[in-house]
């Protein structure tokens, strides 16, 4: 990806004690973009964002934002804003006095905090909707209200730390597509936090996957699950089949996999025998036990049932070695 770098990071660390949090982060961030910082608990990605945002400081390595090093500016100094997965919404007041508070902090004319109030409703499709309390709102509303009292600041960045965690598992995914949507309606960069690898994919112009405090591989969501640089990448985006061949180690893709009774289609296969079925909606799972460990594949040629003796079959050029 190309453009103008908004948000550029230089060796950015970070520790607590003896925990290495975050050890040498270079990231460069272009404006209007979604890139998703990916990882596991513990890898390092909030915390960067809490540094983006001013909430920590780092230890060495600089941030800039729009050219100007922010490194030691306090949050509020910042063109960025912040959406939680605790939306911290206040109780006592609607959705409009909600939304309005920061510009109100920030000496804005009432009528134009009204205006820019209104408009972020809109953004966040829930026009009619100022007058109730958060208490009136549903879990999937009250996001939508914390981006929208974030967006009307009309910040350079948005950061987003897991904000749909707290969502159940059908409004996290229409939140997913209605959040990207958003991101291109308003054209701010989107900074994303999570450990959820189907979010990662389904929203981000890019993907940073984090491990350890550092940054794993950056890649397009399409690079990154089809060209992992590393076993870790491989196993932790997506699923995957880790297999003994040949005296190496590789991995592997179930939809990279056929299984079948009778019939191969790669160069590379082994025997085993089907030990299970697992319907899983839009797929089914078909793990069969081979002498290297369990393989998991989605593809079935003909009908097949518990007990069969079956062959899994794939392309050597669809493997990941690992090193």
């Amino acid at each position: 990806m190309s453009g103008t770098v908004i948000v550029s990071i230089k060796g950015l660390t970070r520790s607590f004690g003896d925990v290495h949090a975050v050890a040498g982060v270079t990231l460069d961030i272009y404006e209007g973009e979604f890139i998703t910082l990916l990882g596991p608990s513990g890898s390092g990605k909030t915390t960067v964002l809490r540094m983006i945002a001013g909430f920590d400081k780092p230890d060495s390595g600089s941030i800039e934002l729009g050219g100007e090093d922010v490194s030691q500016l306090p949050p509020f100094e910042r063109d960025v804003n912040t959406v939680f997965q605790d939306y911290a919404l206040f109780p006592h007041m609607n959705v409009i006095s909600n939304i309005e508070y920061g510009l109100k902090v920030k000496g804005v004319a009432k009528q134009e905090c009204s205006a820019r109030a209104l408009e972020a409703l809109k953004q966040v499709r829930l026009e009619g909707y100022g007058e109730r309390k958060p208490s009136q709102l549903s879990g999937g509303q009250r996001q939508r209200v914390a981006l929208a009292r974030a967006l009307v600041n009309r910040p350079s960045v948005l950061l987003l730390d897991e904000p749909l965690g707290a969502l159940d598992l059908k409004l996290r995914e229409q939140m997913q597509i209605e959040l990207k949507e958003l991101q291109r309606e308003v054209g701010i960069t989107f900074i994303f936090v999570t450990h959820d690898q189907e979010e990662a994919l389904t929203m981000s112009d890019r993907i940073a996957v984090f491990n350890n405090g550092r940054i794993e591989q950056l890649g397009t969501p399409r690079e990154i699950y089809a060209h992992p640089v590393s076993a870790f990448v491989s196993e932790f985006v997506g699923q995957t089949n880790r297999i003994s061949i040949e005296g190496m180690r590789i991995n592997i893709r179930p939809e990279a996999i056929t299984v079948s009774k009778s019939q191969t289609s790669g160069n590379r296969s082994l025997q085993g025998t089907l030990r299970d079925v697992i319907f899983v909606g839009s797929t089914t799972r078909y793990l069969v036990d081979t002498g290297r460990g369990t393989i998991i594949s989605v593809v079935p040629v003909g009908e097949l049932s518990l007990g069969d003796a079956v062959t899994v079959s794939w392309e050597k050029e669809k493997e990941f070695l690992v090193q």
